[in-house]
């Protein structure tokens, strides 16, 4: 099994240090304490020209929950434009609806201005009612991944359902597992689950963790 690691940044010299360590890919952020929110141009572009490695840009206006506002809307599309307009590689989303559902409808939207750039869908899959419903509708609108902690606290504690979900999505979406992953569960987690890739902030031990599994 070839497990990759995805670095979770919020800064230049974090994404210089990822891409030294050998990560396969860059969720780039701005300040990631909340879940981070969407990095200022200025960075985006800084790091587009300097990394090599594979760069994704997390979209969230704000911190707290994912339904937003017409206002908020209008600012992740103006946003993942930019991202776009720089030379992203990806775009990490995720909107709700006040139910509990993936909101497919402004998804559908937003997919179409980041086209054809790779779209994940991030961890509001988390506060989803219906995970397996869930990523049957983001397969249907052409998403690329799904950051998720198997709809618990930490990846480790939602393993049993992480495992399920790599199950369902087949080649069909990537499942990605993240939430406080770290180079002492990492092993057990990818073992048990069968994910992919992993994501997190502890990138170098992480990496060292998973060699040759």
């Amino acid at each position: 099994m070839s497990v990759r690691v995805e670095a979770a940044v919020d800064s230049f010299a974090a994404a210089l240090s990822a891409q030294h360590a050998g990560v396969h890919r860059i969720e780039l952020c701005g300040p990631l304490h909340d879940g981070g929110t969407t990095p200022s141009a200025g960075l985006i572009a800084r790091s587009l020209e300097r990394l090599l490695v594979s760069v994704h840009v997390l979209v969230r206006p704000r911190v707290g929950d994912f339904v937003y506002t017409d206002d908020e809307f209008e600012i992740m599309k103006r946003d993942i434009a930019v991202a776009k307009e720089l030379g992203a590689d990806g775009v990490v989303i995720g909107i709700l609806t006040p139910d509990g559902e993936v909101d497919a409808g402004r998804l559908a939207e937003l997919h179409a201005v980041a086209s054809p750039m790779r779209v994940g869908f991030h961890r509001a899959f988390d506060s989803v009612k219906d995970q397996d419903e869930a990523l049957e509708l983001l397969v249907s609108l052409q998403f690329d991944c799904i950051l998720t902690s198997g709809g618990a606290k930490t990846a480790a504690e939602g393993a049993p359902h992480l495992k399920r979900l790599v199950e369902r999505a087949g080649d069909r979406i990537m499942i990605i597992a993240g939430g406080k992953v770290t180079p002492a569960n990492v092993a057990a987690l990818v073992k048990a689950t069968g994910v992919p890739m992993v994501h997190g902030r502890e990138y170098a031990g992480m990496l060292r963790a998973v060699e040759g599994l």
